[in-house]
């Protein structure tokens, strides 16, 4: 896991390099210095680097996915920045988020500002086809339109305690897997693969993306406050329907875990016995298995590329997904 870690630190320099190159002439200064405030901050970049290396494994070049892959993080940012300030939480990579540094209306700007900034990136993409271009703008287009669409079903899920696994599942693949599975595609597509085989990294980005959302819900509840960065169980004290929750309750005869996740003030104690009760129902073991049903079909998918090292990575990368502890 450490070596996937390690490589993926590598693409982010490109793509960070890129980055910064293309806001740079983004005035005035604030806007500016919000616009590229989370690029700096860090993060793990592995949407970006999964449109290089995908260029790479289907047999491209992968500097004709660059401006692609940094497009790709520029939506990813505006989504976490409009997240934060929808959600008012005031951290994000261990940093102030940009509402909480520049205020709402700047963060909003910012975020607007990134959105565009990613079509203009692709637009421009040189060394690649226009049709090329245009396929990449368009699958682009579609993962904004259903990120959009994810935050929306997950905000009507809010106070709902009957949501049932098709919805949730519906609304992890829009509000992450989309993106996840747009930036392979693209990855692809710009790499000048077959219609075939695009179609197929879109399936594999949308199977780990599944996976990662289930895996973030498991982490949760499985590992600890130093290693994950905010309280255990934090799902829970929020009412959060997720695929555990909504496993849990299937089986919740007595109703208490149900009790509980209604409460919005539950004390360590509630939230350790609803730890305990997902626990022996199975709720969270059945989500382990989940996401490594999605990683073991995405590995599948692969079957289609040829042997390669960049396969070899999108395979170890599959397997990180589930690996990784926050």
């Amino acid at each position: 896991m450490s070596n996937v870690k390690e490589i993926l630190g590598n693409y982010s320099k490109d793509i960070t390099k890129t980055i910064e190159e293309e806001l740079a002439v983004i005035t005035p200064n604030n806007l500016a210095e919000a616009s590229v405030y989370l690029t700096r901050a860090g993060g793990k970049m592995l949407r970006p680097a999964l449109t290089l290396i995908t260029a790479d494994a289907v047999g491209g070049a992968r500097e004709s996915a660059l401006k692609s892959a940094a497009a790709i993080e520029l939506i990813h940012t505006f989504s976490l920045i409009h997240d934060d300030i929808m959600d008012q939480d005031d951290m994000r990579r261990g940093m102030p988020s940009v509402h909480k540094v520049w205020g709402d209306d700047v963060a909003i700007l910012s975020g607007d500002t990134l959105f565009s900034k990613a079509f203009e990136i692709i637009i421009g993409n040189e060394g690649t086809t226009s049709d090329q271009n245009n396929k990449s703008l368009a699958t682009v287009a579609d993962a904004c339109v259903k990120i959009c669409e994810g935050q929306a079903l997950d905000m009507g899920f809010e106070e709902r305690f009957d949501v049932n696994e098709e919805e949730y599942m519906e609304m992890i693949f829009k509000k992450t897997g989309a993106l996840i599975a747009a930036a392979t595609k693209v990855g692809a597509i710009m790499g000048g693969a077959s219609e075939e085989v695009i179609n197929a990294m879109y399936e594999y980005g949308r199977l780990i993306g599944l996976a990662f959302q289930i895996q973030d819900d498991y982490l949760d509840l499985a590992s600890d406050e130093e290693t994950l960065g905010k309280p255990i169980g934090s799902d829970i004290g929020k009412g959060k329907m997720t695929v555990i929750a909504i496993n849990g309750l299937a089986s919740d005869d007595n109703g208490r875990l149900l009790e509980i996740l209604k409460d919005n003030e539950n004390s360590d104690e509630d939230i350790a016995e609803a730890i305990d009760i997902l626990t022996n129902c199975g709720a969270i073991e059945y989500a382990r298995n989940l996401a490594l049903e999605s990683v073991n079909q995405a590995k599948e998918v692969l079957e289609i590329l040829d042997d390669s090292s960049s396969k070899q990575l999108l395979v170890d990368i599959a397997d990180f997904v589930l690996e990784r502890s926050a």
